[in-house]
């Protein structure tokens, strides 16, 4: 019982470290494959080095840990050494950012259900993160992907038993889970739709979390905000901050520490203008905070160019929007 009490309460203070005290989440977990494409789409030719390299300018850009409390990487990037000799995950603790993992395999079709995805993984988990507790990980990050124009309470299931039995064994390894059900923004779809889905899609994760004996205070919810299609008339930060509370205030127990939001390709100045008008909103039980991708990054990743003497100008650009979405918690 003393060492079940001891891991429960280790996994709520990381949770809460990474998502209170006005610092964020920085999604750095590319797969090979979208790093490489990414390198390559702004005239970096990739490879491993190159991969590592861009990781490397992101963790050790100075100050990055006033901003950012964690770093979620890929396993590449996990098993990978800096250009100094020193293992990722340990800098990372050095640095003061507590080093993460993503653990899911990419998304696949479900079978019979015209194109929604389900997220695979699962096999050998244990194993994988047992691996990663041993060399450092923090937390882990799984993302299930919802659409509006195909999510129904089968695909909602499916996903969310997913993220319980993901979210299980990470807490059974002492590594606080990140649950990423994400609605996406792609579209024209209206606000409603996107409220629609979000509220499916959370009703059955934590379900299904329940139902696996998930403890809700060792998780961080990582979700979309509520807004209409990224091709749709853009309405106010208010208007978006208030949609997505509604969802989450019917949806997300009180028991889970913070709650971390998705960019989802929404601009920088958008994401952070949302979170801005969530955080203020009064009587919140959970925190708010960000774990954004390529609205941090993708500056930082175009100055860079893969020109060493780039190094300096990329983490600049990196802090400065690292700061302005903390500034929005």
């Amino acid at each position: 019982m003393t060492a079940l009490l001891t891991n429960t309460a280790a996994l709520f203070e990381t949770a809460r470290e990474l998502t209170h005290g006005g610092r964020g989440i920085l999604a750095a977990d590319e797969s090979i494959k979208t790093m490489s494409a990414r390198l390559e789409a702004d005239g970096i030719p990739a490879s491993e080095t190159a991969r590592r390299d861009y990781r490397e300018l992101l963790l050790t850009a100075p100050g990055l840990s006033e901003s950012v409390s964690g770093i979620i990487l890929a396993d590449e990037t996990f098993g990978q050494r800096l250009s100094d000799g020193r293992a990722f995950p340990a800098s990372c603790r050095e640095l003061g950012i507590l080093p993460g993992i993503k653990v899911d395999t990419g998304t696949t079709p479900l079978p019979g259900r015209d194109g929604a995805l389900i997220t695979e993984g699962l096999d050998g988990l244990g194993a994988r993160l047992a691996s990663y507790a041993e060399r450092g990980a923090a937390f882990a990050k799984w993302r299930a992907v919802f659409d509006v124009h195909t999510a129904d309470p089968y695909v909602a299931r499916a996903n969310g038993h997913a993220l319980a039995r993901y979210a299980a064994r990470c807490q059974e390894h002492g590594i606080v889970p990140i649950v990423e059900p994400e609605v996406l923004c792609t579209g024209d779809h209206e606000l409603a739709a996107s409220a629609a889905t979000t509220q499916l899609a959370l009703t059955a994760v934590f379900d299904e979390l329940e139902a696996a004996e998930v403890d809700l205070a060792g998780i961080v919810l990582k979700p979309n905000f509520v807004t209409p299609g990224l091709d749709a008339p853009k309405l106010s930060p208010a208007e978006v901050a208030t949609a997505t509370y509604e969802v989450l205030r019917e949806t997300v127990p009180a028991s889970v520490p913070g709650i971390a939001f998705l960019s989802g390709g929404h601009p920088t100045d958008d994401v952070c203008a949302f979170l801005t008008a969530l955080a203020a909103l009064p009587n919140r039980p959970w925190g708010v905070t960000f774990s954004f991708g390529r609205a941090l990054v993708s500056a930082a990743l175009r100055t860079w160019a893969g020109n060493p003497e780039n190094v300096a100008a990329a983490q600049s650009r990196l802090l400065a929007n690292c700061r302005q979405a903390a500034a929005a918690t």
